[in-house]
Parts: structure tokens; C-alpha cells; sequence
């Protein structure tokens, strides 16, 4: 047969680098996971239950609108529910927000470490991802806006970021968004929110209920429903509407939407999930700084430790996982050959991390 005569994806399609996840582990081996940023405390075990709950009811199709966990995100976080859109994961919500607002011709601006995800649906959607170097691995609000072009319709902002775990304050997002024109979306993706600690930070909620072009957008995933798989995302009326007329009509099952309503009210679990995180955020960063390598300040669930070069970096990531410790290696797929992202696990095993890096640093 002539290629010819065979489907042909749309063009673009096939220059798209696909998503790589943190590695696992083989099967059956006993492993520490620390590549891809889950709970180290597992789920809400009232989420747990929950889930549990409708083991006999797999049979019926949900309610279409995920209105049960919209009325539990609206009470707890003060968010009108018509205004909140769930979504299988927030990736769903990030590839419709593309959809919907790029196009042909049209450019997306991001930070130069931003999420991997990013240049995958702004250029599925047809438009080209303009990239932003970073200012010491921050997002620069001074060179995303010098980026803006007349073909700019989006700006995707992580808040903190991945890899890097750095933040922009309340007050630069909010420049940011002030020299933004009208017709620009700024798409806040706050999936670490939960862990930030930082005095000066801000969700998003308070912009996006001020302004006609902002969304936030964040996830379950980081606070024990990985497996579940459930984003939201709140933003204008119209935006609303615009996402609801294309995302599939039950994108959220219901096991996960009582999974997911259950722990947004199980307040005391998270409370509990950000305090072992900060102690230990703090543990690692402390221990390791100096130490030969540099751990960038981090206010998300995970840190990114710089070595001395890719070699480092390297002979790091083998010596962990011969020592059943998986991290993330951020060469490939960040651009950060000399780095590695360690998410925030057990005390046993940061404590393990810490021993096996100094150490090893030391020797090499």
C-alpha cells in the first residue's frame, strides 16, 4: 500500500516529543518511588472510603457535571460551583484550555523549566510554544512579557513550578497579568499549591475572580489520588461555558468525584500532608546544600538538587536506584542534564537520600 493512501495525523502532530513519566521500578522489585511527586502519606483515608463506597454502583454512569465534588471544591475554597470545571487529572483541563483558545498561527508563552506538558498541547492545537529563559530558575515576568507577540494567546503559568519548585509572589503574578492585553488567557496552574508556605504566595482564586482572562487550575494527584485521576480548574463564566461544551460528558467517574469531595473536606489530612512535607523540604535542602551540590529553594512537595555536572548527575541517579531510591532525571525532558528531582517521601527515606548523596558526592 502507498503511504500515500494511509491516515495521516494532522501536521505538527509527529514532531511532538511525547510525555515521559517518572520511572517506577521493575515489576515485583521493592522501591522507593520518588520520581514523580505523590503523597508520602498516601490518601485521605476518608477519600479512601468513599471510594470504597460505590464498589456497587459501577454499573451507572455518573452525574455529567461532577457537581457532587464542584459543591465540596465551592465550600471548602468560597468558589461559586458553576464556575469550577473537574477533569480526568488537570491535564485533561490543560489540553481543553488549548483546544478551545489556540489555533493555526496562534503562540503559547511559558517559562523556559516550565511543566513538559505545556509544548505538548499548545502544539498539538497547532500553535508554537515560545519558550522564556528563566531568571536563576524562576519564571522572569520582565522576559514572558517581552515574549508577547500579537499571535500570543495564552501564557501558561505553574505556581510553584515543576521541576524547579520556585514561585512567583502575589505581586508578580499580578504584574504579570497587568501587562497582559485582554485577549491573552493567563492559565495559573497551581497543582502544588497545596504545600506552599511561602507568606507572600497566592493561589490565584483572588485574580481570577478580579480579572476576565485568568484560570487556575489544579489537581488531586499530589494529595493522594494520583490514581484517580482528578483536576479542577475555576475561571470566568465564559470560559466555563466554553470547556463544557467540549469535554466529555462524564470525564470524572464516581469513585472519584466522592474520593475527590471527601478529601477536599478532610482539611486535617492535608494540613497533616503540608506539615511532614515542610519538614523534610527543609531536612534535604539543609543537608544537602553545600555539600558539593545545590538544592534549589523549593516550595512544592519535591526539591531539585544541582550537581557539580551531568556526570555527577548521572552516577547520582544509578547509586540511588541501585539502593531501590527512584528519583526523576530532568536532562531529557527539562533541559537540566546536571539535575535531579527528588520528591518528598518517608523519613526514612530522605534520611536515606541525604546518606547515600553526601557521601557519594564526597567520594566522586
Amino acid at each position: 500500500m502507498s503511504d500515500d493512501l494511509r491516515p495521516k495525523p494532522q501536521p505538527g502532530i509527529l514532531d511532538i516529543s511525547p510525555y515521559v513519566p517518572g520511572k517506577s521500578g521493575a515489576p515485583g522489585s521493592k522501591v522507593v518511588k520518588l520520581s514523580s511527586n505523590e503523597s508520602p502519606l498516601g490518601a485521605s483515608p476518608k477519600a479512601i472510603e468513599a471510594f470504597r463506597s460505590v464498589a456497587d454502583r459501577l454499573d451507572i454512569y455518573p452525574e455529567g457535571s461532577s457537581k457532587i465534588l464542584r459543591e465540596a471544591l465551592g465550600e471548602v475554597h468560597g468558589i461559586d460551583p458553576e464556575l469550577i470545571v473537574c477533569g480526568n487529572g488537570s491535564d485533561d483541563l490543560l489540553h481543553l484550555l488549548a483546544q478551545c483558545y489556540l489555533g493555526d498561527g496562534d503562540e503559547a508563552v511559558m517559562s523556559q523549566y516550565g511543566f513538559s506538558v505545556y509544548p505538548i498541547i499548545t502544539k498539538a492545537a497547532g500553535a508554537a510554544i515560545v519558550m522564556v529563559d528563566d531568571d536563576g530558575y524562576t519564571a522572569d515576568v520582565d522576559g514572558l512579557l517581552a515574549a508577547v507577540t500579537p499571535k500570543t494567546k495564552i501564557v501558561w503559568l505553574a505556581n510553584p513550578n515543576n521541576p524547579t519548585g520556585t514561585y512567583l509572589t502575589d505581586a508578580e503574578v499580578r504584574r504579570l497579568h497587568a501587562g497582559l492585553r485582554k485577549d491573552i488567557l493567563l492559565v495559573i496552574d497551581s497543582a502544588y499549591a497545596e504545600y506552599v508556605t511561602a507568606a507572600d504566595y497566592s493561589v490565584g482564586l483572588d485574580l481570577v475572580a478580579e480579572a476576565s482572562n485568568v484560570v487556575m487550575v489544579r489537581t488531586f494527584s499530589k494529595m493522594g489520588l494520583a490514581a484517580a485521576r482528578i483536576g479542577w480548574m475555576v475561571g470566568p463564566a465564559e470560559v466555563v461555558d466554553v470547556i463544557n461544551r467540549i469535554r466529555g460528558p462524564f470525564n470524572v467517574n464516581l469513585p472519584a468525584q466522592l474520593a475527590g469531595a471527601a478529601a477536599t473536606r478532610d482539611v486535617e489530612f492535608t494540613a497533616q500532608l503540608k506539615a511532614h512535607n515542610a519538614k523534610w523540604r527543609d531536612y534535604i535542602t539543609e543537608e544537602l546544600t553545600g555539600n558539593h551540590m545545590h538544592v534549589v529553594p523549593s516550595q512544592a512537595n519535591f526539591v531539585l538538587v544541582l550537581f557539580p555536572d551531568a556526570d555527577h548527575a548521572a552516577l547520582a541517579f544509578e547509586t540511588l536506584m541501585q539502593r531501590g531510591l527512584i528519583v526523576r532525571e530532568v536532562g531529557k525532558s527539562y533541559g537540566i542534564p546536571d539535575g535531579l528531582r527528588i520528591s518528598i517521601g518517608s523519613e526514612q527515606a530522605m534520611i536515606g537520600v541525604v546518606g547515600i548523596l553526601k557521601a557519594l558526592v564526597k567520594i566522586a
